[in-house]
């Protein structure tokens, strides 16, 4: 029982079409060009005056220490110049103030246009995720789908954040010191461009020999994390099966191995900043040696030498900065890659210009030589004919597969036939607007949809403005008034996530009365009472009774015993229609229908003999 790596947290893969992707994500910074532009430009301000300031602080050394020098050498009239120490000091406060203004303006506009673009990206992914067929969410993985929205879209706001702005200031760190650095001693910088080879040697032998260790780790985390949400989602099963020891063992094994390559790759990563530290500080070394020759010949002043060692600490650490942010530009664009893969997917097909809004429906619905297949070359279903009449009950029956809830969501367009047609009230549904369509729709599905929210929320999903006694006679029709009541809060109880602080059964119960309050002209009911127990299910059934009088309803069920009273019922195998006819007619034609409800019948009375 093991899981693959999880996307959380794992090293995305570079991009397919890096200047592609880099050209439309430039697309939706181009309404903030004005004040990228102004954020450079504050960048590049801010990070000169820290430049020179090294520079500034350099000079009251050298004014200090000329002042003791003289002193000690009995000059006469020697002093420590403090009127030119004050207006260095004050000049280098000015500059720190001013410095910290622009950085906190540079970073103000840059979240600005972080979450500016941000917005713009999620707004449009929404609209989207709205205009999907059903198609899409039915072969792509809900939780690949969600880490595009999530995890992707919040690692490009996270670069966009940081990387631009470090990327502006690190580069022109980097030329600015080296100049500062050149105009101070020429030799002294000589010295300080031979150790940088040397540091990044090392460090490209430490990330080679980790980096295996880093996949490895990331991989066996996705192993430990997959591990222990089966254990924990499966517990019961786990104990019903008295698996525990086996599941310990297997999670210690997982566990192990991630503490193997996490503990070597820690370790081995850990090197880097001694390694480059021993170099940087041999590098110190012969800057300060050199530089008090320099000061003993007279050719610079020992503040130079103390600006410089700041200037050299500060050259290095800029080009491991950029370093950093490319490869987290690197991983923002493949992420960006990600997301625009999911903006470009096909959408569902628009209405066509002249399709009609469908009112006041009745509930007539026909298909005629039906053929659709999920994939092509794949029949599900074949040659599908149906004439259901306004306020009939129609049962559709049949085994595990043979292609009933497909009938539905041609029904509701969710899915279009590959051939033939399906009308209702006469109108082929391709002409009718989708929404008009789906809002003749009333449907209880055998999975129950709960949102986070008051139960009296949860059933007025089902119509926009429902009144509080509307909402009550929908929960009393579908036999959930009474247990809302028993409930502390009654219909302010709040549900938590998919309403997992219920049972299933008044889950179901709730999405009934939801079905019920939205009032529609066709109810499908696709396994509504399979999660309640008998005595509910009886409940729910006097309930339905009464809900489906005058209103042309689609009963799936595998229960052959609840759609007896069935206007017609249609036996599907193998995606077609093989029978139909009201349950008595079946019965007497001893077919496959006899053959499904006697196998039925004498299995649930062994197991009531039981």
């Amino acid at each position: 029982m093991r899981h693959g790596p999880g996307t959380k947290g794992m090293p995305l893969e570079r991009a397919k079409n890096f200047r592609g992707t880099v050209r439309r994500l430039m697309e939706y910074l181009r309404p903030h060009g004005a004040a990228l532009t102004v954020v450079c430009a504050v960048a590049v301000l801010s990070t000169l005056f820290s430049i020179v300031s090294p520079r500034i602080l350099g000079r009251a050394t050298t004014i200090l220490f000329q002042g003791v020098m003289e002193k000690i050498q009995g000059v006469p009239g020697a002093a420590i110049d403090f009127a030119s120490l004050g207006r260095i000091l004050a000049l280098l406060a000015g500059l720190y103030l001013v410095g910290a203004g622009f950085t906190y303006l540079q970073q103000y506009i840059m979240a600005s246009v972080t979450q500016g673009t941000v917005y713009a990206l999620r707004e449009d992914i929404n609209l989207k995720l709205a205009k999907l067929p059903l198609r899409y969410y039915d072969s792509t993985p809900h939780g690949d789908i969600l880490s595009r929205v999530t995890n992707d879209v919040d690692m490009v706001s996270q670069t966009l954040q940081q990387g631009i702005t470090q990327l502006v200031t690190s580069l022109v760190t980097v030329v600015g010191v080296f100049i500062m650095m050149l105009r101070i001693s020429p030799s002294m910088t000589l010295v300080t461009m031979t150790m940088l080879p040397l540091s990044g040697l090392f460090s490209i032998m430490v990330v080679s020999r980790s980096q295996k260790f880093f996949a490895g780790q990331q991989r066996w985390l996705g192993e430990l994390n997959g591990h222990v949400e089966e254990m924990y989602t499966g517990h019961a099963v786990v104990k019903a099966y008295g698996l525990e020891p086996t599941a310990l063992e297997q999670f210690d094994d997982t566990n192990g191995q991630l503490y193997e390559h996490s503990w070597k790759a820690q370790f081995i990563s850990g090197v880097t900043m001694p390694l480059v530290g021993l170099v940087g500080n041999l590098g110190y070394v012969a800057i300060s040696v050199l530089g008090g020759l320099l000061v003993l010949r007279g050719q610079i002043a020992i503040g130079d030498i103390q600006a410089f060692i700041q200037y050299s600490r500060w050259f290095t650490m800029p080009i491991t900065q950029v370093a950093n942010i490319l490869n987290m530009l690197q991983m923002a664009v493949a992420a960006a890659e990600r997301v625009f893969e999911l903006l470009d997917e096909a959408e569902e097909q628009a209405d066509a210009s002249d399709a009609q809004i469908l009112e006041r429906p009745s509930g007539g619905v026909d298909f005629k030589d039906v053929t659709f297949g999920y994939e092509p070359g794949k029949q599900v279903l074949k040659n599908v004919n149906i004439h259901a009449k306004p306020g009939q009950t129609i049962a559709i029956v049949g085994p595990t597969g043979a292609g009933k809830t497909t009938l539905v969501n041609l029904l509701m367009r969710f899915y279009d036939a590959d051939q033939g047609e399906i009308k209702i009230d006469g109108q082929d549904i391709t002409k009718i607007t989708r929404g008009s369509l789906r809002k003749a729709f009333g449907m209880v599905l055998q999975d129950t949809w709960l949102f986070h929210g008051t139960i009296r929320e949860n059933i007025a999903y089902g119509r926009a403005g429902a009144t509080e006694a509307e909402i009550v006679a929908a929960a009393r029709a579908a036999h959930a008034d009474h247990f809302i009541r028993t409930l502390p809060d009654g219909y302010d109880t709040v549900l938590s996530e998919d309403g997992t602080n219920i049972s299933q059964g008044q889950r179901q119960l709730l999405t009934i009365a939801r079905a019920v309050l939205a009032d529609p002209a066709v109810l499908i009911l696709d396994e509504a009472t399979s999660s309640v127990d008998t005595r509910t299910e009886l409940l729910i059934q006097q309930g339905m009774a009464e809900l489906m009088k005058d209103r042309t309803s689609f009963v799936i069920a595998h229960r052959l015993s609840t759609i007896q009273g069935a206007d017609w019922i249609l036996v599907v195998n193998n995606g077609e229609i093989v029978e139909q006819g009201t349950h008595a007619q079946l019965l007497n034609k001893g077919g496959f229908y006899a053959d499904l409800y006697y196998s039925q019948f004498s299995g649930e009375a062994q197991s009531q003999a039981r």
